[in-house]
């Protein structure tokens, strides 16, 4: 990406928003450009907070891990999306682990460079502080939530949200949708053929489509799948 490609980049996502070009040039210089392959990580949980993300192209899931390997999708984001913020912030670990998906390009920038940088717009700070508080609290109900909801309520939760994110066609395995919501690929595949029979969804190889979105949200809201 050029110069003025970054800016617009940048000027896009909400917390550089209300910068005027001088301030996004000077914060685009310190960006670093990364080009993904579909799985690749990102950030690992645990890691040190040395660096923060914007999703340029492509998209990029955050998850954490349970000890079994299992995977529970915490966030997706696509462009003009940010993460690694909380970390960087706190000056903590990264609370979860972020990868690609598809092939997909970020712009990082130092930790140390963006304190620096916000000491000198606090505006801007001010404006991370309140949107960090939001992000926090959705993440927090999203794993509280997922705790207590039966199997198919979770991977109708799942559907949706991946949905809001992508469109209808999603294009995630059963394997995967299973390592998401932490439930095993049989109960995904039943799961998944009953919705099709009843018109909610149509799947193929790697894709699931949704068809009814009103009938999959009553399911995540806890109505019996019939």
């Amino acid at each position: 990406m050029n110069p003025n490609e970054k800016v617009e980049l940048l000027k896009q996502t909400i917390f550089f928003s209300a910068l005027g070009n001088e301030e996004l040039l000077r914060l685009a210089d310190l960006t670093t450009e990364r080009h993904l392959s579909s799985g690749e990580p990102i950030i690992w949980e645990g890691d040190p907070p040395e660096w923060f993300y914007i999703v340029a192209q492509g998209k990029v899931k955050v998850a954490k891990y349970t000890s079994t390997g299992k995977e529970l999708l915490v966030a997706m984001f696509t462009p003009p999306s940010i993460f690694g913020e909380v970390a960087v912030f706190d000056g903590i670990p990264y609370p979860a682990s972020a990868a690609a998906v598809g092939e997909t390009t970020v712009l990082g920038i130092k930790r140390d460079d963006l304190l620096t940088f916000l000491s000198q717009n606090p505006s801007v700070a001010l404006k991370i502080i309140n949107l960090l508080g939001a992000r926090l609290r959705d993440a927090h109900n999203r794993l509280r939530d997922m705790a207590g909801e039966r199997a198919d309520q979770r991977i109708a939760s799942m559907l949706l949200m991946l949905s809001s994110k992508l469109g209808p066609a999603i294009l995630f395995t059963r394997q995967e949708i299973a390592d998401m919501t932490g439930t095993t690929t049989e109960t995904v595949i039943r799961t998944t053929t009953r919705l099709k029979d009843q018109g909610i969804i149509n799947t193929t190889r790697g894709e699931i489509v949704i068809l009814d979105e009103p009938k999959l949200r009553l399911l995540s809201e806890g109505a019996p799948l019939v």
